[in-house]
């Protein structure tokens, strides 16, 4: 019997990321996926037949036959350019194998426009009719406390006590308005519902502080995608794993994980025994061990055109708050193009999301696809989104959460960096480069 580890099932992002971190460790690693391709649920498809083919749809059309040329991502998801995600391709250096572009803007959606989201004191006092004199000021106010704030310096709490002041308070304090609030706390601050509002207010100033140094690398807006799609990450960990001796098993069903009470010793593949001390692995690999919490609409929309009122950006977000549309969750529109190299000449992607609320998901999400008209193709997905029963300290058995609606990453690095802790008992962290001083590439 073959002994690893850390044997890892399906090469979803997340997977992918933690078995490079954990080779790059020193563990044995042993990566199996039943599929051939490289993403598992968040797998970029390629040639765009193949995307008819999963959707069942006839086509393409004879006029987008250059079906090479689309990368397209079933769960699209940008980077905050100073996120921990990017610190991680920077530390782990696989941004060898990246090339990343610039999302061109970020807009959110009020009274049935969409308007740029103002996110600097020069944008704060040009911003069109998002914000009226008054309201412009007072956002300023708040955006010059935010970004002064430190947490380690009493001196810039200005009386706000981070731990015990309501975010709602913080507002009222700058005298904000609802509508300011609104862009502030779901296009900036990034959060998915109203409850952030009563909570502390220490994590919506980090929030803050987060997307304004992101949008200071980069200036058009805070959010990175990479050239040929998402598809790239998995692939660029899975290269970073097999340097530090990570072996890669594709296309290969898994029978079943063999226990001894109640810790996992071995995973059966295809009849054959393969030793372990953990296994990682995403819900679809041990479909008893998680259980439902929501689900998900996402719509994938083929357009020959860039979106309208976007002062036609090759690429953007879009945020739909929830109060504008009277729901619970905001509905996110992701909008990539040929400028990133995942669709044909003169064609754009956009992918409508967010978490369903009726038995019509459909319905639900039309606000988003109407801002999109008029579309060639839609390919329409609801997926439940799954989370681990317990934390895997007992079984040793360590799932990822599904992806959630949200079309940015930060939530998904939560997650890695919760898994990294319960598997390894540290931190993620890092102490300067970790990577073998013998290593040669094509680039040195």
């Amino acid at each position: 019997m073959e002994e690893y580890d850390i044997i890892v099932l399906g090469t979803g992002i997340k997977e992918s990321i933690l078995s490079g971190l954990m080779s790059q460790s020193g563990n044995k690693i042993l990566h199996i996926d039943r599929n051939p391709y490289y993403g598992g649920e968040s797998a970029s498809i390629s040639p765009l037949e193949e995307l008819y083919k999963k959707f069942k749809l006839p086509g393409p059309a004879k006029s987008m036959d250059h079906g090479k040329e689309w990368n397209i991502d079933l769960i699209p998801k940008f980077l905050l350019a100073n996120g921990e995600l990017v610190k991680i391709l920077m530390r782990t250096e696989v941004t060898r194998y990246l090339d990343f572009k610039v999302v061109e803007a970020s807009y959110v959606y009020k009274a049935g426009k969409v308007h740029k989201v103002p996110c600097t004191e020069e944008d704060a006092m040009h911003a069109s009719d998002l914000m009226g004199m008054f309201d412009k000021r007072r956002f300023k106010k708040l955006l010059l406390f935010a970004l002064n704030f430190d947490v380690r310096n009493p001196r810039t709490y200005q009386d706000v006590d981070p731990n015990k002041m309501t975010t709602r308070d913080l507002f009222g304090r700058f005298d904000l308005g609802l509508d300011v609030m609104e862009f502030t706390g779901h296009a900036i601050a990034l959060h998915s519902s109203d409850s952030y509002l009563d909570q502390p207010c220490g994590e919506t100033i980090r929030r803050i502080q987060l997307y304004a140094e992101s949008l200071s690398r980069h200036n058009s807006s805070p959010y990175l995608y990479p050239v040929y799609g998402l598809g790239e990450l998995p692939q660029a960990f899975a290269r970073l794993s097999a340097e530090y001796g990570g072996k890669f098993l594709m296309n290969r069903a898994v029978d079943e994980l063999v226990m001894d009470n109640g810790k996992v010793k071995a995973v059966k593949s295809e009849g054959k025994l393969f030793s372990c001390k953990q296994v990682i692995c995403d819900p679809s690999y041990v479909p008893n061990r998680v259980r439902k919490v929501e689900r998900v609409i996402r719509v994938i929309c083929l357009l020959n055109h860039p979106v309208k009122n976007t002062h036609e950006a090759n690429s953007c977000q879009i945020i739909i708050p929830q109060t504008q549309l009277n729901r619970k969750s905001d509905i996110y529109i992701s909008v990539v193009s040929y400028g990133h190299s995942v669709a044909s000449d003169g064609m754009y992607i956009a992918t409508v999301s967010t978490t369903a609320e009726t038995s019509n998901p459909e319905k639900e999400v039309q606000p988003g696809l109407e801002l999109l008209e008029p579309i060639v193709q839609k390919f329409v997905s609801v997926s439940n989104v799954l989370v681990p029963k317990e934390d895997g300290k007992t079984s040793q058995i360590f799932v990822s959460r599904s992806y959630d609606a949200l079309n940015h990453f930060e939530v998904e690095y939560e997650d890695i960096k919760d898994m990294y802790l319960r598997i390894t008992g540290a931190e993620l962290g890092f102490r300067g480069s970790q990577r073998h001083q013998s290593h040669n590439s094509d680039e040195d």
